[in-house]
C-alpha cells in the first residue's frame, strides 16, 4: 500500500490553522475560551504554528464531565487551542482515508449522518427478512492505541504527521477501564496496553472510523454481505437466512479480536425485520418508523428545563428556538405529527418578569 508523504507542511501552515480555528468555534464563538483565543488570534496561531513545526507542541489537560442519556458517558473537552490542532490535522488527512471508507459507513462524514443511515436501513428492511443488530462492548474505552497508530501509519508516511497523531493519541485522558484478554495475551497484557479515546474530540470521531474500517471491508469483501450499515460502533447486517447471520456473527467476533474488541454479549440479536428494530434513536419497520419510547419522555424533561431557564433569563430566545428545532429536526424523520403537536402544546415559554 502506497503511503502518503509531504503532508506536515499543509497541516501546520497558517492558512490551514486559520480554517481550523473557524471550524472549531462554530456554535461556540461567544464561549470564554474562544473569545480569549480570538482576542489575539493571529499571534496565537503563529505561536501554535511555531510549536508544531518545532515539535514542541504539548496538548493541555481535558475537562471531563458525565452525560447521562439512556446510559452514563464520560465526555472530555480538550482546551480550545488543542481543538484547533485537531481540526487542522483532520482537514488534511481525513480526505486521504475518506477515499477508502465504504459507502455505508455513516458516522461523522459529509453527506451521511443518522438520518441517512436510518433511510438506508428502511431500504434494506424492504429487501431482506432478517437483521443482525450488533454493538461493540465499551467501544471508545477499548480502542487500542498501538493498533490505531498502526492503522493510520499504513496510509500516512509523513514523520511530522505521525508525530502529531501519536502526540494526540498519547494525550488521551483516562477512560473507563477495560481489561479483556485475547489470543496470545499473557497475564499482564491487558494492563500494559494503553487504550481509550476521549468522547468529544474531532480526532476521536475520525479515529473511530479509521479503527473500524477493517471491519467494514471484512463484512463487505470477505463475508460478501450486501446489506450492511455502520454508525460508529452500532452496525446491522441483513440476510434472508438466520443461519447465515449466525455464521457472520461468529466470524465477526473472531475478526474483532484482532482489533482487541468484543461484541456486546447482551446487545447483539437477530430479528425479523417486520417486528421493528431500535436503530439510532428510532424504532424502524419496513413501512414506517417511530421514535424510541424513551425519547418523548426525555424531550418532555428537557422542555420543562428550558421553560424554567427561559423564564429566568438564562436561555435566550435564539438558543431556545435552536434547541427545540433540533428535536423537531430529529422527530420529523419518524411518524410523529400527533406526538409533536401534543408535546409542544403542553409548554408555554414566557419571561419571568413578563
Amino acid at each position: 500500500m502506497r503511503r502518503v508523504k509531504f503532508l506536515f507542511g499543509r497541516v501546520v501552515n497558517f492558512e490551514n490553522l486559520l480554517l481550523a480555528a473557524e471550524k472549531a468555534q462554530r456554535g461556540k464563538r461567544f464561549h470564554p475560551p474562544v473569545l480569549r483565543f480570538n482576542y489575539n488570534l493571529e499571534q496565537g496561531l503563529i505561536r501554535l504554528e511555531e510549536e508544531l513545526r518545532a515539535h514542541s507542541y504539548h496538548p493541555g489537560p481535558y475537562h471531563s464531565f458525565e452525560l447521562v442519556e439512556r446510559k452514563r458517558r464520560q465526555i472530555s473537552a480538550a482546551p480550545y487551542r488543542d481543538r484547533v490542532v485537531h481540526h487542522a490535522l483532520c482537514n488534511v488527512i481525513e480526505p486521504i482515508f475518506e477515499r477508502s471508507f465504504i459507502y455505508h459507513s455513516y458516522a461523522n462524514r459529509v453527506g451521511k449522518g443518522t438520518h441517512g443511515a436510518v433511510d438506508r436501513y428502511t431500504y434494506f428492511a424492504r429487501r431482506y427478512r432478517y437483521v443482525l443488530k450488533c454493538d461493540i462492548s465499551k467501544y471508545f474505552p477499548s480502542i487500542d492505541h498501538e493498533i490505531l497508530f498502526r492503522l493510520i501509519a499504513r496510509k500516512i508516511g509523513d514523520p511530522g504527521v505521525l508525530w502529531l497523531v501519536k502526540t494526540i493519541i498519547d494525550a488521551s485522558n483516562l477512560q473507563q477501564p477495560v481489561y479483556e484478554y485475547f489470543d496470545g495475551d499473557d497475564l499482564f497484557t491487558p494492563y500494559e496496553r494503553r487504550r481509550g479515546l476521549p468522547l468529544g474530540n474531532q480526532t476521536s470521531q475520525f479515529f473511530a472510523n479509521v479503527y473500524l474500517d477493517p471491519l467494514d471491508h471484512f463484512v463487505k469483501d470477505k463475508l460478501r454481505c450486501k446489506g450492511y450499515i455502520r454508525y460508529v460502533d452500532d452496525f446491522v447486517l441483513f440476510s434472508n437466512s438466520k443461519e447465515t447471520l449466525r455464521q457472520w456473527f461468529a466470524q465477526m467476533g473472531v475478526f474483532l479480536g484482532s482489533l482487541r474488541l468484543k461484541l456486546h454479549p447482551l446487545k447483539c440479536h437477530i430479528w425479523p425485520v417486520e417486528h421493528g428494530v431500535d436503530f439510532l434513536g428510532y424504532r424502524v419497520y419496513r413501512d414506517h418508523r417511530f421514535l424510541r419510547r424513551d425519547n418523548p419522555v426525555r424531550c418532555r424533561q428537557r422542555l420543562r428545563l428550558y421553560q424554567k431557564q427561559y423564564s429566568a433569563g438564562v436561555l435566550t430566545l435564539a438558543e431556545l428556538t435552536q434547541r427545540v428545532r433540533s428535536w423537531i429536526g430529529h422527530a420529523i424523520h419518524a411518524d410523529t405529527y400527533r406526538l409533536r403537536s401534543r408535546l409542544l402544546s403542553q409548554f408555554e415559554f414566557v419571561r419571568g418578569d413578563g
